[in-house]
Formats: C-alpha cells, structure tokens, sequence
C-alpha cells in the first residue's frame, strides 16, 4: 500500500503535468503553433528557412514553467531570415520565455535580430541561448539583441554576434526603459561597427516584487568582446562596451555591474571599456593594440563606487584612466593588485599593488600578448608579477572574487588576471 501511494500524483499537480506540451514545428506551421503556447510547453522547430519572422507578442509562461521556442540542437538550427521592416524576433509584453539553438540571417537589412519593442509595457525572464546571430550590419543602428522596454530578469547566455551594427543594445537612448537583474555570459561578439555591448543609463525604475527590495546586479561574465574589424571611426567611433549609470534615486540606486572573466580586445578608435556609477571590473583581460583599455569617466552622471581589481591589461594608449567631475569627492574609485602595461598606465583612482610597465615591456612579464587575438596568451612568465602585500580583503563581498581568468582558486598574491603561469 506504502509503495502505490507513492506512485500518485496528488490531483492538484495533475493539471500541470498533462498541460506541458511538446509542439513539433516547421516552416510551414510554426506560426501558428506559437499563439497555442502555454506555460511549460516546448515548441521544437524543424531545419528549414523561416521567413516569417518569429513574434513573441503576450506569450507568458510562468517561474519554473517557462515556454521554450527551439531548434533541434546547435548543429541543426532552423534559420530565420530577415525581412524588411519586420524585426526577425520581436517581443511584446511577453516573460518567462526562453528562446534557444536558432539561427538569425540579417541579410544585411535595416531591422534588428532580437527586440523587445519600445511599444511594449515590459518583457522579463527572457532567456536568449545559443543563437548564431549573423549579419545585422546595415548601418551602427541595425542590431544583434535590443532591448526598448523595461526589462528585467534576462539571460543572454552562448550567443554569436558576428558583424552587426551593435551587438547588444539593452534600454533606451533617453534612459527611459531600464534594464536590471541580468545575466549575459559566454557570448561572443565581433566585428560590430559600433559597440559589441551598450547598457543603457537608467533615469528612474519602477517597483519590481522581489526585485526592488535589495540591491540588484547584473553580471557580464565570460564574454568576448572584439572590434578589431569593421568599427566605425571619428564622430561613430564607439567603446567595446559602454556602461551607463543605475537610477541616481529611488529603486535601484544602489545596484551594481559585476563585469569579470571576459576578454576585451581591439579597438582602433576608442576604448575598450567605458563606465560609469557603480561597476566591479575584475579578473578580466583588456588587450588593445591600437589604443586605450578602460575608461571609467562622467558620461549621463557620474562614476560612484567603483572597483577594479585583478585584470591584465596591455595597451598601445591609456590602460586605466578614471575621470570625475571637478570638486566631486563623494565617491571613491580603487585601483588594486591589476598588470598594466601601457603607454600611461594609470591616472586617477587610489591605487595599490598594482605592477605597472610600457606597452613594450609586456613581453617580459606575460607568456605572449602581441598576439592575435587567438593566440594570445597573458599568463605570466614564470616568477613574475607576485605581489605579497596584495590587500583585497575589501572585495570579498564580489562573486567569484577569487577565481582568477581560468577558473582557478586565488592562493599566494598574483597581480593581474591569472594566479600563475599557464598549467
């Protein structure tokens, strides 16, 4: 009797077990098959050409239960292919949605690969995974993922952008739809004319449950971020990634960027790195052979609590360069335990255990940083760049704090993104 009651599913799960389906779709049906989805069905798209567009208006799943729109796997990806004056994948008040293992061909056309549209009230919990997002490139507005409304809650996760306008362009141009509470890690991005990645600043924030209750972050992770070609120059010459500031009132005021383990690199116009209000930039690397690495300097307000730890940095220009406004000493910036080789190393900022030399003089510390970016390699030489009065104590409330660029446990007190020559 014991064990058949353990084989009874209880009546009121019932319903959520039978209602999850699994959809088959092709060309030929998709569209339809999309409007039919429920919390927890999985719609999985056949390969072929989809010409359609895919359109992601008031679809809803729910915590736990969210509705998945995907290819077969990431070698069989359905392709969507871009039309004009249709964005390929347009959402519109929809959330917990999860879009995975597609293909987005651009075609070159003036629309975007992925926008939340700004007519929309909101689109949270939106999962991007695993897309191949090609050719989004017709002019620097065209763009890989957009988002034009507030939203929360998201997760960019094993994407490729490759040659759009701007890879990733998250709020609005006048602050007016934030985005907070997000993830985007592992992706690579490349050969955008303007940025890989911009994050809008945000002017206010509505009350969120859960959300607005504590101080937020948004984590940039394990990305690749590379503008070494096709970048815009002169007056549309943009950042590798630029960071604009959180509410300077109200909720989110104290919510915070947790940018580490990601690699920046080539810029021939501009800086690699630029942000502003409240930012930890740790254990990344920053390779520019053409200029400037980081700039952390007034923009829409003004840089506040600011830590930057635990990054290699080789740099034809500026390596970290942090600029506030005159007479404003309300917030303070650190400079601790980074390998800069540049030009000008380091302006601004209270800075220690940093170990500093020229551009020219990397090649004596680290294994081999002139190179192109697939094969270059920052670990230090052997006994190099050991600092024993390395003091990062403050920086433990950080995630991941001690894992140096590799995933490896911090142990002894090894300046920049790496804890020892490569294993």
């Amino acid at each position: 009797m014991k064990t058949l009651l353990k084989c009874i599913i209880p009546w009121f799960l019932l319903s959520t077990v039978v209602s999850a389906k699994v959809l088959y779709g092709s060309p030929e049906n998709y569209y339809q098959l999309v409007e039919t989805l429920q919390p927890g069905d999985t719609l999985v798209l056949q390969p072929g050409a989809y010409t359609g567009g895919l359109r992601l208006h008031r679809l809803q799943g729910k915590e736990g239960r969210p509705i998945i729109i995907t290819g077969e796997s990431d070698s069989n990806r359905p392709v969507f292919v871009a039309r004009r004056g249709q964005n390929t994948v347009s959402i519109l008040d929809s959330s917990y949605v999860t879009i995975r293992n597609l293909e987005l061909d651009g075609r070159g056309l003036p629309v975007d690969g992925v926008k939340a549209e700004g007519h929309a009230r909101w689109a949270h919990h939106i999962t991007l995974e695993n897309l191949l997002i090609l050719k989004y490139n017709n002019n620097q507005q065209s763009v890989g993922i957009s988002t034009k409304c507030p939203a929360w809650g998201w997760v960019i996760r094993k994407n490729v952008i490759d040659s759009a306008g701007t890879g990733i362009y998250l709020g609005d141009s006048d602050g007016s739809a934030p985005f907070f509470a997000g993830l985007i890690e592992n992706n690579s991005i490349t050969n955008t004319i303007g940025y890989n990645l911009q994050i809008k600043h945000q002017h206010s924030r509505e009350y969120v449950p859960g959300l607005s209750d504590s101080n937020g972050e948004t984590v940039i992770r394990y990305n690749r971020f590379s503008k070494e070609k096709n970048a815009a120059e002169g007056p549309m010459a943009r950042p590798n990634v630029l960071l604009g500031h959180w509410p300077v009132s109200g909720f989110g005021v104290n919510d915070q960027y947790l940018v580490y383990r990601n690699l920046f690199y080539g810029n021939a116009y501009e800086a690699l790195f630029q942000g502003e209000g409240n930012i930890a930039l740790y254990n990344n690397i920053f390779v520019n052979h053409h200029g400037d690495a980081i700039h952390i300097q007034p923009h829409n307000d003004v840089p506040k609590r600011v830590d930057i730890f635990n990054n290699s940095v080789v740099s034809r220009g500026n390596g970290i360069v942090i600029r506030r406004r005159e007479n404003d000493f309300r917030f303070k910036q650190y400079v601790i335990g980074n390998a800069i080789f540049a030009s000008i190393p380091m302006k601004g900022g209270e800075q220690n255990s940093n170990v500093t030399e020229h551009y020219e003089a990397a090649g004596n510390y680290l294994a081999d940083p002139y190179k192109a970016l697939e094969q270059l390699d920052l670990h230090p030489k052997p006994g190099q760049l050991i600092d024993a009065d390395q003091d990062l104590s403050q920086f433990h409330q950080y995630q991941d704090w001690d894992l140096d660029f590799d995933g490896r446990k911090r142990q002894g007190a090894f300046v920049g993104a790496y804890i020892g020559e490569i294993h």
